[in-house]
């Protein structure tokens, strides 16, 4: 897809504001609360976001089909005034908005897709696309970052450069909307000092902030097994290959991986997540095909996991006189946040909410997420955005599953904030 750049005449510069030093400094309560976001000030826009994420909900697209969601993040952008430019890794959206003189720049990332799932939510803004819906909540996260996008248009108070990345393609798995932007080069043509990205917590007060210096998510690799038997009669299995006692087999040995392999100390998980084999009850199948999810954090656990599930499933298959055939392909990196990015991004959240909604060291989560491809090429951090406890936090990747409109305006304002704060201190080194 073409890339396409608009430009708009640049608002009058706002007054610029440093810090000296090599370290960003702490501001005064005075300094906060003169020159930074709150989440007070998204109050007005509160409706407005809603009912652009309502709007998003209502017409989900799958990776790399945003093609609507992505003209309308870019009509907002460039009806505010940003730089924007569109078909970056196919579908994303890159925004960009300068201010002042200032040297440093921001990256900020929401994902846009969403799920093949059927929506059973019974909302009104329910999704209108059968067999599509927003179930991991990239609608919520996009229109966060629209309104923090809105807002600092209005106020530009900070000097530099923020860049605010529109990413198709999170949930694909594989040749992901994160490494399609990168290729397409992203930091190169939208270069940022830091980039930052958040996701919905479900099972976490609404609101509240989750943090984790160094590995935070999972690797994330997927197995696709084909089993080939002899298929046959049901009341002849003496002259067949049963895949289907081969594939149940392994299932069961594949849990060993982990309890018997796995030093009990590192983190791992190996789930079956589709077993497929005949049609009829009478006939036994020539195939079975099995699809594995694998999720670890150290590159030592992680190929051990490969060279044990592949050398498993082939002995297992040849011990029944079937053959296996293994495609295994890596997937996303363990997520990564840098220590000086996270701490910051710490201290603008206890800013913000309130030391008492912040959890700074919150637990290793063993699900992936393509941000990492991101990490991997600039310093940053990854934070968790409470969606709800109790009938309110529903699971991700469940059809009845819905973002919570309540962390519209707080996801809003910590990003505006910390564009603000980031772009108001002299860097390090």
């Amino acid at each position: 897809m073409a890339s396409i750049t608009v430009r708009h005449m640049a608002a009058p510069p706002a007054t610029v504001s440093r810090h000296a030093g090599k370290q960003p400094e702490k501001p005064s309560d005075m300094d906060i609360a003169k020159r930074y976001c709150e989440i007070g000030d998204l109050a007005e826009a509160a409706e407005e976001l809603r009912a652009i994420r309502h709007q998003i909900h209502q017409h989900p697209e799958l990776a790399y089909e945003e093609l609507e969601t992505a003209a309308l993040v870019a009509h907002k952008l460039a009806a505010w005034g940003y730089e924007v430019t569109t078909g970056v890794g196919h579908t994303g959206v890159v925004g960009t908005l300068k201010v002042g003189d200032g040297k440093r720049s921001i990256g900020i990332r929401a994902d846009m897709d969403a799920l093949p799932i059927h929506e059973q939510t019974g909302l009104p803004y329910a999704s209108q696309r059968h067999g599509k819906m927003h179930a991991c909540g990239h609608d919520g996260h996009t229109t966060m970052l629209l309104g923090a996008a809105q807002y600092l248009a209005a106020t530009r108070r900070f000097s530099g450069t923020v860049h605010l990345y529109f990413q198709p393609a999170e949930e694909h798995g594989i040749n992901s909307g994160a490494l399609s932007m990168i290729r397409d080069g992203l930091f190169e043509r939208f270069p940022c000092d830091a980039v930052f990205g958040m996701h919905n917590h479900p099972g976490a007060p609404a609101g509240t902030l989750l943090f984790r210096s160094g590995p935070f998510q999972a690797a994330g690799d997927n197995v696709y097994i084909t089993i080939k038997g002899r298929g046959g009669h049901a009341a002849r299995p003496h002259l067949t290959v049963d895949p289907v006692v081969v594939a149940s087999s392994i299932v069961t040995g594949l849990q060993t991986i982990v309890a018997r392999n796995v030093e009990p100390g590192q983190a791992a998980v190996v789930t079956v997540g589709v077993l497929q084999a005949g049609s009829a009850n009478n006939v036994i199948p020539h195939s079975a095909r099995l699809e594995l999810s694998v999720r670890s954090f150290s590159p030592e656990v992680r190929a051990l996991l490969k060279e044990r599930i592949t050398s498993l499933v082939q002995q297992q298959a040849a011990s029944y006189g079937a053959q296996a055939e293994i495609e295994y392909l890596m997937g996303y990196p363990v997520v990564i946040n840098s220590e000086r990015e996270t701490a910051f991004a710490i201290q603008v959240a206890q800013e913000l909410v309130g030391e008492d909604k912040v959890v700074p060291h919150t637990a290793q989560l063993m699900g992936s997420e393509d941000f990492a491809y991101m990490l991997q090429q600039r310093p940053g951090c990854y934070l968790r955005i409470g969606n709800g406890d109790g009938e309110d936090g529903c699971m991700v990747h469940n059809p009845g599953y819905d973002f919570n409109d309540h962390n519209l305006p707080v996801g809003a304002a910590y990003w505006a904030r910390l564009a603000e704060r980031f772009l108001s201190q002299t860097p390090a080194g």
